[in-house]
């Protein structure tokens, strides 16, 4: 089954996302990405086995990064509250 609205459709080929991960002028103080021409939310960190970080040229990181301090602010909340 063919399906064009697979949400990998978007990701670029390894050699082409290795580059950019390697491009020092994608991170911003060796510790944001910052990629306009990669379309991906989540990219692997600069040194891959530590896990993937935000692409902040995403206009979605906006709304990941929202619901994450809000989920994060519900939880100091109720702890708190006690």
């Amino acid at each position: 089954m063919n399906n064009s609205n697979n949400w990998r459709d978007n990701d670029p080929d390894k050699q082409t996302a290795e580059n950019w991960r390697k491009d020092p002028k994608n991170w911003i103080w060796n510790i944001f990405y910052y990629n306009k021409e990669d379309q991906r939310l989540f990219v692997s960190k600069k040194i891959e086995w530590m896990g993937t970080t935000l692409n902040f040229a995403n206009p979605k990181s906006v709304l990941v990064l929202v619901a994450m301090g809000s989920f994060l602010g519900m939880v100091l909340y109720f702890i708190l509250k006690n």
